[in-house]
């Protein structure tokens, strides 16, 4: 016999069951040895308590917070950024190596405070451990909301800064995956690394070597390295330092949680258009006053190529990592073709695998240049950096320019000291201004087909 009933007294028996079970829940609780912990707003001194905020943050970061019976919803300061909130006098659970604790918003004459519950038999094993947890969590909050700044050096010595705002990402960084995910999982691990630095007596930073022809990405990389990390960027123009101790200065004047960047260093040091020294350099990039200078910092070199370089200022301990970044080859082109055209596959790809595996090739931003104009037509977008390639690239052939082993293949990235080289360094030959005359050549042909005539392309085939 089957038995119908309305679908109100189902919601009915259902409801009854959910607050028997909550009933249970709390009948089950005083069976258990409990201890509470306050965390008031103020101190006895009327002063923020700063443990307060943080896990206030904490709490609202749970995913559990959408269960509990009152939550607020308030609109971020980023848009369409939700941000929940625990109602006052309501319970939020949390579970912490395997045992089971709550949160509850207390609010009693004007006080507000966040009470812990914690079963005793759990408190010594976990209680130190889950408030580092919460401090670990608030910081990773505080440093993803942190507001970046890029910091440029003056004539006078000083740095000027203005709001960093670059849209580079590592995501959208035409890199090798392998390479990429290297790279992430390195800054991650240097994130947490504090205390194992201060163990070994180090200075806690990481420097980089980011080199290769320009146009392969090297500026866009230590952007999105910086928003990756959420560090301010500090842009050393080695032109506008008048000396050593002015580079000092301009060091001391950092802070943490920075990115330290000296582009082209290898133009200074081999054609010394600098007054800077030598050995100033290399205090610069590790001496004793870095350790003056506090810690959680990344510095970054960038070179066009380290031929010409003393290995002493590339030795280990001054730069860690070394990256090259090569002129464009299918796979980054590919990348490249998803990120500016929005195309994954297409009937010219073969070809273009064809041109460069025969050695023709560009750099990201000519290729990426050719795009941008072409957008609204991805085949003639494509056929204009074959012609490209056709044209200027084939100058570019390893076979043409030369590799510096034939039998040992290009390394993306190397572990400073790390011997035997292998990389292959293509130089660029052809400046941007002969880059333009081809682009120009290139637009100037493609309106001639359609009968118009392009000013700017005429200007440039001159």
């Amino acid at each position: 016999m089957v038995f119908h009933y309305p679908i109100w007294v189902l919601a009915l028996v259902l409801g009854l069951v959910a607050v028997a079970l909550k009933k249970w829940s709390r009948v089950g609780d005083w069976f258990q040895a409990y201890q509470l912990f306050k965390v008031p707003e103020f101190n006895e001194n009327m002063q923020d308590n700063y443990l307060y905020r943080k896990v206030s943050v904490y709490i609202n970061s749970l995913v559990a917070l959408e269960d509990s019976d009152f939550t607020n919803l308030f609109s971020g300061k980023k848009a369409n950024e939700i941000v929940l909130a625990l109602d006052p006098n309501q319970t939020v659970h949390d579970t912490f190596l395997g045992a089971r604790v709550s949160w509850t918003n207390a609010h009693a004459n004007s006080c507000r405070t966040f009470v812990l519950k914690i079963r005793k038999k759990d408190k010594r094993r976990i209680l130190r451990p889950y408030l580092q947890h919460i401090h670990s969590v608030f910081d990773e909050f505080e440093q993803r909301k942190r507001e970046v700044s890029l910091y440029m050096n003056g004539a006078d010595g000083r740095w000027r800064s203005v709001p960093f705002s670059h849209p580079s990402t590592l995501e959208t960084i035409a890199m090798d995956s392998d390479l990429k995910n290297r790279v992430k999982s390195d800054l991650e691990s240097f994130l947490k690394s504090k205390q194992y630095y201060h163990r070994l007596g180090r200075v806690w930073k990481r420097s980089f070597l980011l080199y290769g022809p320009s146009g392969t990405g090297k500026s866009s990389f230590v952007a999105a390295m910086a928003k990756f990390l959420c560090y301010d960027v500090y842009d050393v123009d080695l032109s506008r330092v008048s000396d050593d101790s002015d580079l000092k200065l301009l060091l001391l004047q950092t802070r943490n949680k920075s990115v330290i960047v000296v582009e082209d260093l290898d133009r200074f040091v081999v054609d010394k258009t600098t007054t800077l020294s030598f050995s100033g350099v290399l205090n610069f990039m590790d001496g004793l006053l870095n350790s003056c200078c506090g810690d959680e910092r990344v510095m970054v070199f960038t070179m066009n190529t380290k031929d010409h370089i003393d290995p002493a200022m590339l030795r280990p301990g001054r730069v860690d990592l070394h990256i090259y970044f090569p002129l464009c080859d299918f796979n980054a082109f590919k990348t490249l073709a998803n990120s500016y055209l929005g195309v994954k596959d297409h009937k010219l790809f073969p070809q273009l695998e064809e041109i460069f595996q025969s050695g023709a090739t560009l750099s990201p931003a000519e290729i990426g240049e050719i795009m941008i104009v072409n957008r609204s037509s991805p085949s003639r977008a494509l056929k204009s950096v074959i012609t490209a390639l056709q044209i200027n690239g084939d100058s570019r052939s390893p076979a043409k320019i030369g590799q510096r082993s034939a039998d040992k293949p290009p390394r993306p990235v190397e572990e400073a000291g790390d011997q035997g080289g292998g990389f292959l360094c293509r130089e660029s030959v052809h400046t941007v201004r002969e880059f333009r005359k081809l682009y120009g050549f290139l637009r100037l042909k493609s309106s001639r087909k359609s009968g118009s005539f392009d000013l700017d392309s005429n200007q440039n085939e001159r």
